[in-house]
């Protein structure tokens, strides 16, 4: 498990970028290392900091497995940082880890905090048919991560994962049951401890069903 890429990124302006007209979705490759701060990557920046500037919003990875897939699906070349994430891994299953899992990356600590959710930024800039729609329902969101540890990452550092939650939630669960999935969201109900907002859309998702 390892970083492939590590990119980033600064606004641009942008007519298809939705009302605000700037984005930095538009990731590129860095070679050199880079400091990883509270806040995301140095030299990194976000265009809409009301939906992405969280510090559970730091720092986005993406699999390079699932651009390979998505390269069948779409048929033409998706380079990293296509998709806006910072980290780029390659060997790591990052839809299935479990929110709350921690990585170390580097001499950086990251903690998985929730799935990618396409917005119409996402759309316009990939420029496909039903791109948000067919987004959703591949299930391959990839996983926002907050800064635990300081540190610095680089291309090719081992991504070690340093503690996962005994029963918990994965990301590709989190996204299939906030877009309806029933199956997912009883994966989650299952888990003991999960915070009620999950029994609050149960009721709204399942129905009757959810007792």
């Amino acid at each position: 498990m390892r970083i492939h890429s590590v990119n980033v990124g600064r606004p641009v302006e942008a007519e298809w970028a939705g009302k605000m007209g700037r984005t930095a979705i538009d990731k590129r490759v860095v070679t050199h290392r880079v400091e990883v701060l509270a806040n995301g990557l140095a030299g990194d920046e976000r265009a809409d900091k009301e939906h992405h500037g969280s510090l559970d919003h730091a720092v986005y990875s993406y699999a390079r497995e699932d651009y390979d897939w998505w390269e069948g699906e779409l048929g033409r070349e998706l380079r990293d940082g296509r998709f806006g994430e910072n980290l780029t891994t390659s060997g790591l299953d990052v839809n299935g880890a479990l929110i709350g899992e921690r990585w170390r990356v580097g001499s950086a600590v990251l903690e998985v905090s929730g799935p990618r959710v396409p917005c119409v930024v996402f759309r316009n800039w990939m420029d496909e048919p039903g791109w948000v729609k067919r987004f959703t329902e591949a299930g391959r969101p990839g996983a926002y991560l907050r800064v635990v540890e300081l540190g610095e990452l680089g291309v090719g550092d081992e991504v070690e994962l340093v503690s996962r939650p005994e029963a918990g939630v994965t990301v590709g669960d989190w996204f299939r049951a906030r877009h309806g999935d029933r199956d997912a969201l009883g994966r989650i109900l299952a888990v003991p401890g999960h915070d009620d907002e999950w029994d609050r859309m149960a009721e709204r998702v399942l129905g009757d069903q959810a007792g």
